[in-house]
């Protein structure tokens, strides 16, 4: 899919669940004509419950209703919510299930999160349908309307028809997906573009990273919670830093859900601070947001920057250009500073052994993962 920069378009920052998951749940009870969600993660719990529900509303409207979960993501999902969604008559789909092919195949995820609401708006971030996001981890999302939405229904819409995704066993019948109906364009809109990636084979949500870091020209702010960067984004971070850019990044602090990653990152640390490159680890809880800062461009989405992420999966962001929405990320990320542990140089390079022992032992394994093929 090509990336095309599209004017005409509103964008609205939903920091937090409290904001996009009232957000979200409202638009899928106003909708008039389908209803298409894609999602890595979701779980049978409390907040599927109410997702479920919504959904299920919807279909009793008349909405169209379409699901696609990937394979792994959704294991978590009882058969119970998975019957209750097809007997209610959603159409339910997953994208590559586990199964005995090649191993290259079984890693490949979707770990896109995109919600259409009639083709008039549309939802990203880092969310999933997963209790954690209700109370233990912190998550933003982007609404989105205008000509951009188009873009990120025709998303979906390919990845629906792929041949990597298959019904739910129980489900009988596939019907055809909606007509696609056409997003209004505002007269007073701003830039955006949906940015898409599917693993080594099309990488353009990194290479505009890349782009972004060469060129920003005052501040460079990075929030992501796997912080296994690349080399070639390592790099480019640094070179930023010594010509005098404020590059920063917000990490998770020791609350998080995959400890052996965050020792993973903390080996390539030392070098990013020696460069000028501030580090804050968030303290209030897990952090799982993306989102990047540049100047007056903002990316939101799905994907954390770290190299397994852009090697492996499919993953899609929401660029855009405005200052006024990147004034409101530059605030998020300032209250985020000041709740957060900035790192401090002189500490670390004198950090113990077994800080340094846990950093050598995880970055061996993460080395060894990423050459799995």
């Amino acid at each position: 899919m090509s990336s095309i920069w599209r004017e005409g378009n509103r964008f609205t920052l939903l920091p937090e669940a409290s904001r996009f998951l009232p957000a979200m749940l409202e638009a899928i009870h106003h909708a008039q004509h389908y209803v298409l969600v894609e999602l890595y993660l979701m779980e049978s719990g409390r907040l599927a419950d109410r997702v479920i529900e919504a959904l299920v509303q919807a279909v009793n409207r008349g909405v169209t209703v379409c699901l696609l979960l990937d394979g792994f993501g959704s294991m978590g999902l009882s058969s119970q919510d998975r019957r209750r969604l097809i007997n209610a008559g959603v159409q339910l789909r997953f994208f590559n299930p586990l199964g005995f092919h090649s191993l290259a195949r079984n890693l490949s995820r979707d770990h896109r999160k995109i919600v259409v609401i009639d083709g008039k708006r549309a939802f990203t971030g880092g969310f999933g349908v997963v209790d954690e996001f209700l109370d233990a981890w912190y998550e933003i999302a982007v609404r989105a309307e205008g000509r951009v939405v188009a873009d990120w229904e025709n998303l979906f819409r390919q990845l629906w028809r792929s041949r990597l995704t298959r019904p739910d066993k129980a489900q009988a019948h596939s019907q055809p997906l909606p007509v696609q109906r056409t997003p209004p364009c505002f007269a007073d809109g701003v830039r955006g573009r949906v940015m898409s990636a599917r693993g080594y084979r099309y990488q353009a949500i990194r290479y505009s990273l890349h782009q972004r870091v060469r060129q920003a020209e005052q501040q460079l702010w990075l929030c992501t919670p796997y912080f296994v960067p690349t080399f070639p984004l390592r790099r480019r971070l640094v070179r930023a830093a010594r010509r005098g850019i404020d590059v920063r990044l917000l990490l998770p602090g020791a609350k998080h859900d995959h400890p052996g990653v965050r020792y993973a990152g903390q080996r390539f640390y030392q070098a990013m601070l020696k460069a000028g490159v501030r580090i804050y680890e968030f303290q209030p809880t897990f952090i799982h947001a993306k989102f990047v800062l540049a100047d007056e461009w903002v990316s939101i989405g799905s994907c954390n920057f770290d190299h397994w992420n852009l090697h492996w999966n499919l993953e899609a962001n929401q660029e855009v250009e405005d200052p006024g929405l990147a004034q409101q990320v530059r605030e998020l990320f300032e209250g985020h500073f000041a709740a957060s542990e900035e790192v401090d140089p002189v500490a670390w390079a004198a950090r113990p052994w077994k800080q340094r022992a846990k950093e050598w032992l995880y970055g061996l394994l993460d080395a060894l993962v990423t050459r799995l093929k």
